[in-house]
């Protein structure tokens, strides 16, 4: 499975550095000069980094100027992982383990299936597709997500009244 362990914000400088939002368990492994990553560009080679207001500057092989570091805007970024790899901590999960999962109330009644996970500066959001095609974004916290059963495919939501008549089409 891939992995998405960041994403291009812009460019920084003349230089050919871009600015990265992390969103992985290891941004130091990940981001580590000589790191192959995938993305939405083609591979891409990590020649340098350093960290930068929260995110991280990171240069990348035959990025050279301000033209190159462009091109690269709003690219993901992933590794390869094993589809049986498993996150480090009982309380993280891959994107790939939590798309699938039934949704269920805490009363148990159907809510939808998870189809995709939104990585935002302030917190992940889960998108849940209920069956009459309209979509769900749930903070990914555990007041809202309490559970998450991986052996049994669902998570458990304790969603405060509003939030799914309020969601609107993906």
């Amino acid at each position: 499975m891939h992995l998405v362990v960041g994403q291009v914000v812009r460019a920084h400088g003349i230089r050919g550095e871009v600015v990265v939002h992390p969103s992985s368990d290891q941004p130091e492994a990940r981001f580590a000069p000589g790191a192959v990553l995938d993305s939405t560009v083609g591979p891409l080679t990590v020649t340098a980094v350093r960290p930068h207001g929260g995110r991280l500057l990171v240069r990348f092989a035959g990025v050279t100027d301000r033209t190159g570091a462009e091109r690269l805007r709003r690219a993901r970024l992933s590794v390869r992982v094993p589809d049986d790899a498993v996150a480090p901590g009982p309380e993280e999960f891959y994107d790939a383990q939590l798309v699938g999962l039934v949704a269920l109330d805490l009363d148990g009644s159907p809510v939808g299936t998870v189809v995709s996970v939104e990585h935002g500066a302030a917190q992940d959001l889960l998108v849940v597709r209920r069956e009459d095609g309209r979509a769900v974004r749930v903070p990914f916290v555990a007041a809202l997500v309490p559970t998450v059963d991986l052996p049994a495919g669902r998570v458990l939501l304790d969603l405060p009244p509003g939030l799914v008549d309020l969601s609107a089409e993906v």
